[in-house]
């Protein structure tokens, strides 16, 4: 199953690169593995996936444990500033960094650890209430501030763009969004590079990379639907 369902994603990747004239080496494919059991992310891997999501550090922490160490795992769930330490060292990219204090707190950790992590700063660019992130106005704010962090490096930004029945419907907020890292990219921050777009999840990746995004977050479309009833608390 999950051999058909990558493939028909890889379809669908390269279908929206040359609608939107790119390059399919462009953009990343992040297999969204929370809830899912190893034995399906050995499935993908053995399929040639190297990119894994998870929303749990503690899920995550396992996983990396007993998975192949050419993983890159990627934090993309609301991280608590209690379990950063249990990530640096472990994850190639955080994607959810919406506030000072947790970007303070990765700081921390990383100069303990004498590296430089890397993070997306999550915007909620629809401004829902349900979701995390910061809005568009606040963005510049705190990217000025963290990139004065000497262990801490923005690579660009993230979003969860609202669950729509018509993918169409989001274009605009992946649009708004593309902009805003264009914008902050032209203001030519120290220690701050957008050369990341992280949206789009299964229901409308092809918009995503359509509109610009470097990062897709598919779970469903490759593993099937979620398990609720074994998730790890975080």
């Amino acid at each position: 199953m999950i051999k058909e369902n990558l493939y028909e994603v890889e379809q669908n990747i390269r279908t929206a690169c040359e609608k939107s004239g790119r390059n399919r080496d462009e953009i990343t494919l992040i297999a969204v593995s929370k809830t899912k059991p190893v034995p399906l992310l050995e499935e993908a891997y053995i399929t040639g996936i190297r990119n894994f999501g998870e929303n749990k550090v503690q899920e995550m922490c396992d996983k990396y444990e007993v998975m192949e160490k050419d993983i890159c795992w990627h934090m993309i769930g609301h991280l608590q500033t209690n379990k950063v330490k249990y990530l640096i060292g472990k994850t190639a990219l955080i994607h959810s960094v919406d506030s000072y204090k947790l970007a303070c707190e990765i700081e921390k950790q990383a100069a303990k650890h004498n590296c430089v992590m890397d993070i997306l700063i999550e915007v909620n660019i629809a401004e829902e209430e349900s979701k995390f992130g910061l809005s568009e106005e606040e963005v510049i704010h705190l990217v000025k501030e963290v990139a004065k962090m000497p262990h801490v490096r923005i690579k660009g930004l993230m979003t969860v763009a609202p669950y729509v029945v018509d993918s169409e419907e989001n274009r605009p907020f992946f649009r708004k969004i593309k902009q805003l890292s264009v914008d902050i990219d032209n203001e030519n921050i120290d220690n701050v590079s957008m050369n990341i777009l992280s949206m789009g999840m299964t229901g409308d990746y092809m918009v995503a990379i359509e509109e610009g995004a470097t990062m897709v977050r598919v779970g469903t479309g490759i593993f099937g639907e979620r398990d609720y009833n074994k998730q790890v608390e975080n």
